[in-house]
């Protein structure tokens, strides 16, 4: 497999699991404080990173170059996860999903301003259709809402989580120097930990931890393990295989897989208008992913 398959079959798994964290956090979103939920999923995913990386290749000199690199694209990272559990406190699923398909038109931007990665024609209609289909359901085929720009605070909140992702593709590329993708993922989620973890400190220590109800602990083991550990991989593995724009051209599959996790948890699949939007979103993924 080539390493422009290989990427794009890490991009794919990338999708689905992250959709589940969207299902599942929606759950868990009132029961416990997002700092609080995102230290301990942090921290989790910072041991099971840290076993791997130290387990394979091991640190090296050169990964320890410019240390100032982790906590910066860390804070990008946590500032994203923190602003989607808040969302996620009131927004629907499907919606934060949709929203989330704005990245790539936000990391085809930073993508030009970090690494002059310039769009083609139709990459740029791609993205325009993808735009479109998110709005579509953000305002939940709702013309009137559109017109008067009635956004709903959860999405508004998480939009901004989103604008930081964005960032953060782009600058995994431009910082690396030649470390593996476990390497980086554990230098960044060590930093990330270390962040929360002075964030979140009272949130973590007035949270009663016995008792949490059993779907919040399910959310952090999942988030921890299948939506940081092994997303973090992908997501440094498919960045330095693929530019930028198509990397996050695979957030346009998010919104489907999470009705998929919805229909799954016993959940209803949402209106016909609105699935027209997801149609959008899908279509601007197989513009994207076209060779030119």
């Amino acid at each position: 497999m080539t390493g422009a398959r290989a990427g794009h079959l890490a991009m794919l798994c990338f999708s689905m699991l992250v959709a589940g964290s969207f299902a599942l956090g929606s759950l868990a979103a009132n029961e416990i404080s997002p700092s609080a939920l995102n230290t301990v999923r942090f921290w989790i995913a910072t041991i099971i990173i840290g076993a791997a990386a130290f387990g394979t290749s091991g640190l090296s000199r050169a990964s320890l170059r410019a240390p100032w690199r982790y906590p910066l694209l860390a804070a990008l990272l946590m500032s994203y996860f923190v602003l989607m559990f808040e969302g996620l406190k009131t927004a629907p699923p499907v919606s934060l999903a949709a929203v989330f398909t704005l990245t790539p038109i936000l990391t085809a931007g930073f993508g030009w301003l970090l690494l002059r990665q310039v769009l083609s024609g139709r990459m740029a209609l791609a993205l325009l259709i993808g735009a479109l289909g998110a709005l579509w359901v953000i305002f939940r085929a709702d013309v009137a809402a559109v017109l008067r720009f009635e956004l709903g605070r959860g999405e508004f909140v998480y939009f901004w989580g989103c604008v930081a992702h964005a960032a953060y593709t782009p600058l995994v590329r431009k910082l690396n120097h030649g470390e593996t993708a476990v390497v980086f993922s554990f230098g960044i989620l060590l930093s990330g930990s270390i962040l929360l973890t002075v964030w979140g400190w009272r949130d973590l220590t007035t949270t009663d931890w016995t008792a949490l109800p059993v779907i919040v602990w399910v959310t952090i083991l999942y988030t921890a393990v299948f939506a940081s550990a092994a997303t973090f991989v992908l997501l440094q593995f498919a960045a330095m295989q693929l530019p930028s724009s198509k990397v996050m051209a695979y957030t346009y599959l998010t919104p489907s897989w999470v009705i998929v996790w919805e229909l799954a948890l016993g959940g209803t699949p949402p209106p016909l208008f609105i699935m027209l939007g997801l149609l959008l979103t899908v279509t601007a993924l197989v513009l994207l992913l076209r060779e030119d």
